[in-house]
């Protein structure tokens, strides 16, 4: 019996792995039959990870840019194929967001020499930054050559920011003009930074307006906290960029800086996840939602692809004030987990299993 069993556990990893799933611990088939919950990451699990940006400055101006990290820039751009002309009649936030975006980013874009299209290595989320500042005429390496990075803070699930510090390694004057507005700085050094919209306001103490930085009052953050929403609410997932002039490379970063710009990224569901939530629904499964984004684009997504119906999310903030109790009744009701940390996903996997479910875990990151 023992052989018969392994056999025919053999025969069924060999029969996922047609249909792309791969088994390491043959004994991982039969719990895998017996798994009531699913708890899944977003970006690049539930979604196609091929992002559509639209550009808004602080100031209510934007730029709206097609395409994604795997297609050609060039053919996409639908508003000036002259950087000059296009940065030169439009406000000098969208420049700098576009810039900023580019540079405080470790991802690259690599031409096809055959097809002419793009791939990119590294992060999706950062490789529509590049896409983004390459439709409008902006590359990464002409960007380095004259604000080379000289320090680095990477990006954290705590922080969810990461920062670049770059010198100016041409006279002002020679600025590109996306970026010609740090012109007048006495400052040899620039630090750029990109996070959550919601976790830069506080560390920020101005914001770019029409006419430069101006201070961050009550009234600007209220602008701003509603732009965020409404392009979470629409599904996008929305990132934030400051900027801060230093006088030395290692001056003290993400304190003080200028908040410039926020760039909405549309991630659409992968086409064959819906039909897999409601296979798995009316097989008794549940599918939980489990992401660190915005908590009203985590709701948007879910919704279409019939994860919720009552539309309840709780964040991380929300866990980190619940009792263990609390957080029992709340694992069964609720569906959608945003800004989430790899301790919370813990917490709530953990409350799933000591109430008898048995639960898979699914994404793309080393956290999940």
């Amino acid at each position: 019996l023992p052989a018969v069993v392994t056999i025919t556990l053999a025969l069924g990893a060999q029969r996922m792995l047609r249909r792309r799933a791969l088994i390491r611990k043959l004994p991982a088939v039969e719990t895998l039959g017996a798994v009531t919950t699913i708890c899944s990451d977003k970006t690049g699990t539930l979604t196609v990870n091929r992002m559509t940006v639209t550009v808004i400055d602080i100031a209510g101006h934007f730029l709206e840019l097609t395409g994604t990290s795997h297609q050609h820039p060039a053919p996409t751009l639908q508003l000036a194929t002259d950087p000059e002309e296009l940065f030169s009649t439009r406000p000098a936030a969208i420049g700098l967001t576009l810039a900023a975006g580019a540079l405080c980013n470790d991802a690259s874009l690599l031409p096809d020499p055959e097809t002419g299209r793009y791939s990119f290595v590294g992060d999706p989320t950062e490789g529509a930054l590049l896409v983004a500042a390459q439709q409008a005429g902006l590359t990464k390496s002409n960007l380095e050559t004259v604000l080379p990075r000289v320090r680095e803070l990477p990006f954290d699930s705590d922080r969810k920011r990461m920062s670049t510090v770059h010198q100016l390694a041409v006279e002002p004057e020679q600025l590109p003009t996306a970026v010609r507005a740090l012109i007048g700085t006495q400052t040899p050094y620039i630090a750029f930074t990109k996070g959550a919209p919601d976790g830069l306001l506080d560390i920020c103490d101005r914001v770019w307006g029409d006419n430069g930085p101006v201070p961050l009052d009550n009234e600007w953050r209220t602008r701003i906290e509603i732009a965020n929403n409404e392009m979470a609410q629409k599904g996008m997932r929305v990132l934030g960029v400051a900027l801060r002039r230093l006088p030395t490379a290692d001056a003290p970063l993400e304190q003080g800086l200028v908040l410039v710009g926020m760039v909405g990224m549309i991630d659409p569901p992968r086409p064959e996840v819906k039909e897999a939530v409601a296979t798995s629904k009316a097989a008794g499964i549940r599918t939980l939602m489990i992401t660190g984004d915005h908590p009203l684009t985590a709701r948007f997504i879910a919704y279409d692809l019939g994860i919720t119906e009552n539309g309840r999310v709780k964040t991380g903030q929300n866990i980190d004030q619940m009792s263990q109790e609390e957080l029992d009744e709340a694992v069964n009701e609720v569906s959608v987990y945003a800004r989430v940390s790899p301790e919370h996903k813990l917490r709530i996997v953990e409350s799933l299993q000591k109430q008898g479910h048995i639960v898979a875990m699914t994404g793309d990151g080393v956290n999940d």
